[in-house]
């Protein structure tokens, strides 16, 4: 146990993604920056050992050791020192539910791939041993091979090896081990020539017929008892070791080896040649397979429909135990002083499983001022649909601030638009869509061509349960298959949260499974009611008067189909339907539900008063490594809201321009009317604020048309990553260079410059608005890299780009200096700042001063309560404004919102009387208070006199469009 010390809560973050391009030395080294700028606690991607040139770190293949492309451990080291040299903390992210298996580097997977169901770490990763395709028995599929098995075999593209005393499978740059008992298939091939030509007695002879003997005697491959998975482990280093030896003493030996090798690997055009080869093969506990097989018969759990990251069994005690050391040392050693969980829906129990992190953490860490009687700082990443509260039971601080997100952007969307939204797109795409009726196809269709394995075996397991009841025998298998799509396309949430040992359900859950039950009835007439029935009843009620043997059978169907509930949401929604429903693409978000257009105020401040009362640790994002688009995108995006009918008018315009360019691909046209419209609003949001030369000017046209391949292949419409349309994607692409094309006249360009000048004005405000209020408001405000300036990333991996940081140290401290020089007068460094807002300074100085602020005034922050304020005036819907009151102590943030509205010219920003008129803000009880001083500028500002103190917008928005003001005696 490690000395007793006090449980580190951040009071703010920034996302870091190590991977070769930014290492351990290159975090060192901005430690300093990110100190200056008022972060506490760096948010690292993990670092952990991963596939050879991860950008992202989620594709772990040694859990027990630091990725070598990132530092050594000395490099850790002065990380780690740098942190704790400015106090800073870090918070570590944990990849809990899957593994790498790519090209077999993992040393778990390979073992699993030698020995079977018998090796060590069988246990470790969820496979179906005795899958439902009977020639999977005991084996694992391997959808590797680019072609059919045969033709792959047959043309010579699968062969064998033998390097130092043992033999691999190699396909291009996947080497897989051989099981060493299956050596003998190699070893006594034409051996009877080898003992005639060398001689019995010859030592190397005998030598090799003692370890043909040792194979012999090796424990079967279905043998998995303690004892005789220790013996096989001992006896196959032992034979690969003496094998190596006779093959370097003997060169009969070697060349007797090359030679059946040869043999072996076959001759092209011979087919029978491969028989040697394809015998080896079968004899093997993998089964080489078409790639496309996979999602039929793939009997590994995937993260998401992934082949190459494996599910592994975390709720299996030696897993958590493995995959935790060196996590857990890092906590002891305060390396790291949180832990932030990946898709912890993937989890067999998500609830048992973060007990055990503290359960660890409080026997270890020994923390003497835990929060909500946690002793580690735990938040998760959890995707929570609409009104969908985090499960109150959970042992954490909070999300990583997905729901945060977007509840934040849904402010700058006007909500009184909605239905010339819905009419206009309507016409743009000739066709009436919903977001619901969307995702209840995409989820089927995900289903179907990319988890129909895990469907299936839902089924099968489904039949043969209800084969154990009279009243629910004569219920066919493709009925019940049927059923379980259908209920899995309703289902409103990502998963339930039923455990193994508790029968009860929660009352949410109940709901959830209802509701979805209740749709798919509704929406099947044609199929017995009986059948969704009896999928309901088992999932509610799996322990009512049943045996053991049954409940344990009812449990396992239950705590599967949680687990395949939530890929099939993800997939079917964020991968799937938010790239093919447009109406707003600002709203595609994470998390987000693009059917609600826009929030109310009253329902922002609502959910940061809750915030407040529940989860005020949780984390405040605006971009993270997975936003379909960043922040200051959307908040471009977001000003269309404001303006349906001139954007419908430009729209209109710019289709009639670019319709030469639209061209016919089999039949349909190239782009459609959808991926057009996509195209105009990404456009819109991406556009930079500088001009480029040539090469950047390319590469900005690049990153375009690579993200419109990617949306197109998410839609699944014309084209997709498992069966791509190419002459339609390069018709898209072509189109999209197209209509960037400036080295000739070029009407649209001309005409969408002009008009998306004027909208990114609206969007730096709405950009320094969702700054300040994520860092005033109720939670713990996290920054993904390089978002301190302006940023306008799309989707991975257009957002895990390089981050200049050379740049952002040098502004910061240039920054620095001049307001160092102004002293608390900062009103002409803000003005200078804002008519030089394209480079992004403006909105630095915005995050570091806040940050800093937020950092010198902690307890306001994290224990201050929230009141939203009241706004009077003509302008009142315009306005967010709130205060965080600790004690004697008063913070308020105030920002504008939907402001084109509001702003006669369009060039003008909403700032002084002539835009805010008589509107201003009521003021909260604070019985010392005279002034209010305004962080950003330095001005003071005194209350109204009377019995209902009030500040005027016109004067505390008079420099700055936002305002952030304390309180001062």
């Amino acid at each position: 146990m490690t000395t007793a010390a006090s449980i580190r809560i951040p009071l703010s973050t920034y996302r870091l993604q190590f991977n070769k391009s930014f290492t351990f030395r290159d975090a060192a080294r901005i430690v300093p920056y990110l100190h200056a700028m008022g972060i506490t606690d760096v948010y690292a991607s993990s670092y952990l050992k991963a596939a050879p040139g991860s950008l992202h770190g989620y594709d772990v293949v040694d859990p027990t050791a630091l990725n070598p492309e990132i530092g050594t451990h000395d490099d850790y080291r002065e990380f780690v020192q740098a942190l704790k040299a400015y106090g800073m903390g870090q918070i570590l992210d944990v990849v809990p539910n899957h593994m790498s298996i790519a090209h077999s580097l993992n040393p778990w997977w390979r073992d699993v791939l030698e020995n079977g169901p018998s090796a060590s770490h069988a246990t470790f990763f969820d496979i179906d041993w005795h899958p439902l395709k009977a020639e999977l028995n005991n084996k694992v599929l391997l959808p590797i091979l680019g072609d059919l098995y045969g033709l792959v075999l047959e043309n010579q593209e699968i062969t064998l090896a033998y390097e130092d005393g043992a033999f691999t499978v190699r396909y291009y740059d996947h080497a897989l081990p051989v099981a060493p008992r299956s050596y003998l298939r190699i070893l006594t091939h034409r051996l009877d020539h080898l003992v005639q030509f060398a001689g019995a007695h010859d030592s190397h002879i005998m030598e090799l017929q003692s370890i043909i003997t040792a194979l012999r005697h090796l424990p079967g491959p279905n043998e998995c008892g303690p004892e005789r998975v220790l013996e096989r482990n001992r006896e196959n280093e032992i034979i690969k070791k003496r094998l190596s030896a006779v093959v370097r003493d003997s060169a009969t030996v070697a060349k007797f080896i090359e030679e059946n090798v040869q043999r072996f690997n076959g001759t092209k055009g011979e087919p029978r040649s491969f028989d040697l080869l394809d015998d080896l093969l079968n004899y093997q506990a993998y089964r080489l397979a078409y790639w496309r097989v996979a999602s039929e018969e793939v009997n590994y759990r995937r993260f998401f429909d992934i082949n190459d990251l494996i599910a592994i069994r975390m709720e299996n005690p030696a897993v958590f135990h493995e995959t935790h050391q060196l996590i857990f040392r890092l906590l002891e050693e305060r390396a790291v002083t949180g832990l932030r969980i990946d898709h912890v829906d993937g989890l067999y129990d998500p609830e048992d499983y973060l007990q055990q992190v503290q359960a660890w953490a409080r026997t270890e860490l020994a923390t003497n001022n835990e929060t909500r009687g946690l002793p580690l700082y735990l938040i998760v990443e959890k995707i929570l649909g609409s009104r969908e509260p985090l499960p109150a039971q959970w042992p954490v601080h909070g999300t990583t601030g997905y729901d945060f997100l977007n509840l934040l952007n849904g402010l700058f969307v006007d909500g009184s638009n909605k239905q010339r939204f819905d009419t206009l797109y309507t016409r743009i795409i000739r066709n009436r869509v919903t977001f619901e009726d969307l995702v209840y196809e995409h989820k089927k269709l995900i289903m179907r061509v990319a988890m129909a394995s895990e469907v299936n075996v839902l089924g099968h397991q489904l039949n043969q349960l209800s084969e154990r009841d009279r009243r629910s025998r004569d219920f066919t298998l493709n009925s019940l298959i049927h059923a379980i799509r259908e209920i899995m396309a309703y289902f409103p949430v990502y998963r339930t949260y039923m455990t193994p040992n508790v029968q009860e359900v929660m009352d949410r859950d109940r709901a959830y499974i209802r509701l979805a039950v209740t749709k798919a009835k509704r929406k099947n007439p044609a199929l017995s009611g009986l059948v969704f029935d009896f999928v309901r009843d088992l999932l509610l009620e799996r322990g009512n008067g049943h045996s053991h043997e049954d409940r344990e059978e009812r449990t396992r169907f239950v705590m599967k189909f949680q687990q395949t509930t939530s890929p099939v949401t993800a997939k079917g929604i964020e991968d799937t339907t938010f790239y093919n429903y447009h109406r707003l693409v600002s709203l595609n978000e994470v998390g987000g539900d693009p059917s609600q257009f826009g929030n109310p105020l009253s329902v922002f401040h609502d959910a940061m008063r809750e915030r407040h009362e529940r989860w005020p640790h949780s984390l405040s994002a605006t971009s993270t490594h997975d936003t379909k688009r960043s922040e200051d995108v959307r908040a471009r995006i977001n000003v269309l809201s404001e303006m349906p009918l001139e954007w419908n008018a430009r729209v209109t315009r710019w289709k009639k321009l670019n319709k030469k360019h639209v061209i016919e691909v089999d039949g349909q046209f190239a782009p459609d009317r959808n991926e057009e419209y996509l195209l105009y609003q990404t456009l819109i949001g991406v556009w930079p604020l500088s001009p480029l030369d040539d090469t950047q000017y390319q590469a900005f046209v690049d990153r375009m048309t690579a993200y419109m391949t990617k949306a197109l292949h998410e839609a699944k419409v014309h084209t997709s990553w498992i069966n791509p349309d190419h002459a339609y994607d390069e018709a898209v692409r072509n189109f999209t260079a197209a209509v960037l094309e400036r080295d000739r006249p070029n009407p649209f360009l001309e005409d969408f410059i002009a008009w998306q000048r004027q909208l990114a004005l609206y969007g730096m405000v709405n950009g320094l608005s969702q700054v300040l209020l994520k860092i005033a408001a109720p939670g713990i405000p996290d920054f993904y890299q390089g978002t301190e300036l302006w940023d306008f990333s799309l989707v991975d991996p257009d957002n895990r780009r390089p981050v200049d940081y050379e740049l952002r140290t040098g502004l910061l401290s240039e920054l620095e200096r001049t307001c160092g020089k102004m002293g608390s007068d900062s009103r002409t460094v803000v003005d200078s700042l804002l008519k030089t807002w394209t480079d992004g300074r403006i909105k630095m100085y915005v995050t570091t001063t806040a940050l800093n602020f937020r950092r010198d005034r902690s307890e306001v922050f994290r224990e201050g309560a929230y009141l939203p304020l009241d706004v009077y005036g003509s302008r009142k819907n315009h306005v967010v404004a709130f205060a965080r009151c600790q004690n004697d102590r008063t913070a308020i943030a105030v920002t504008p919102r939907l402001v084109s509205q509001i702003t006669p010219e369009r060039h003008e920003l909403p700032l002084g009387k002539d835009v805010w008129g008589d509107t201003s803000i009521g003021l909260p009880g604070h019985p010392r208070a005279r002034l209010y001083r305004n962080v950003f500028t330095g001005e003071t500002f005194a209350p109204n006199a009377g019995d209902f103190p009030r500040l005027s917008l016109g004067d505390i928005l008079g420099i700055l469009p936002v305002a952030f003001l304390e309180a001062v005696t």
